[in-house]
């Protein structure tokens, strides 16, 4: 017999694996009982601090994942790792490369690994990660680290949803043509040089630097710079302590509480614009008005703008009638 919404709610807050797998699951697949489970859960979210690792390709985010979660699980902390991968053509799921790079996290039940597929959604995150981070929080994730897919400059959205952002880059890929470009470069809160046992490091590093110095950010926060050589674990400990003085600094300053409700005000008008832009097309093309308006503008009868503008009006009336489409 299927849990009721209550006993998985209390299954999750508990921490079961099976029915956190299973939560995750009903919210990536778009289930009528996330949604529930998620009204359910939500308030005993808000703990964990989120932590988003970004970068090119092949810059190690997965292995330097990895030995960070292993540096917090050595202190006690419950992990959970969200790790975006790309989408499978043939499937629509995810390509699991990152969960096979982290098997030696595969047997500790204080991590909870999750890929998840981008499903066409730009920005290097998958469409529900914010769900699948409140349900990890909910089941009591003390970090939830959060792997983008490596799309390049683009990829910032993971800075409107973490509480920081660390951006990695390595020597002898581009990178040091790259610190002078617009975009992700601009989110991060630490810079990680990985691989930096490579030669070119020093030059990646120096460049970084001369970028800060051109501005200060509003925060006052100047983000430093470390190198590491994930594979080997070195300078794993060094990125732990720059993350715990963000923290700090977030926290004494009010920057993680700010940061939290530019983001839930940015999420608040996502999901409206998701459920109206659903209620009103549902509506059009329920009744056949949507195909009736096509015709309209194909006849050159009428222009797009004013259709939509009075479809929105008249969506929006209270106590409104619904039209009939045209023959």
């Amino acid at each position: 017999m299927p849990d009721t919404i209550n006993e998985w709610a209390e299954k999750v807050l508990a921490g079961n694996r099976r029915a956190v797998a299973r939560a995750i699951s009903a919210v990536e697949n778009g289930d009528a009982a996330a949604v529930a489970l998620l009204k359910r859960v939500f308030p005993s979210s808000g703990r964990a601090q989120v932590v988003g690792i970004t970068g090119s390709p092949g810059v190690g985010k997965s292995t330097l994942v990895e030995k960070l979660a292993a540096d917090y699980r050595r202190s006690g902390l419950r992990v959970g790792i969200i790790a975006v991968d790309p989408t499978s053509p043939f499937s629509g799921g995810a390509i699991l490369g990152d969960r096979i790079r982290m098997q030696s996290l595969s047997g500790d039940d204080g991590v909870y690994i999750r890929s998840m597929a981008t499903r066409g959604q730009l920005g290097g995150l998958a469409p529900t990660t914010q769900d699948v981070v409140t349900m990890l929080d909910a089941a009591g994730c003390d970090v939830v680290l959060i792997e983008t897919v490596g799309v390049g400059q683009d990829e910032v959205e993971v800075a409107r949803l973490a509480d920081t952002t660390v951006l990695l880059l390595v020597p002898g890929m581009g990178d040091d043509v790259q610190t002078f470009k617009a975009g992700v470069m601009e989110i991060a809160d630490l810079y990680v040089i990985n691989k930096a046992d490579r030669g070119g490091a020093e030059r990646v590093e120096q460049e970084v630097t001369a970028m800060l110095s051109l501005a200060a950010r509003p925060d006052g926060w100047r983000p430093p710079i470390v190198k590491t050589v994930a594979t080997s674990g070195e300078g794993i400990a060094a990125l732990r302590q720059a993350l715990e003085q963000f923290r700090a600094f977030g926290e004494k300053d009010g920057l993680k509480q700010q940061r939290r409700r530019e983001h839930w005000r940015a999420r608040l008008l996502e999901l409206l614009r998701q459920t109206l832009f659903k209620k009103v097309a549902g509506e059009l093309l329920r009744h056949g008005l949507l195909d009736s308006h096509v015709e309209e503008v194909l006849a050159q009868r009428r222009d797009p703008h004013s259709l939509v503008e009075e479809m929105v009006a008249e969506f929006a009336s209270p106590g409104r009638k619904r039209k009939s489409p045209k023959r």
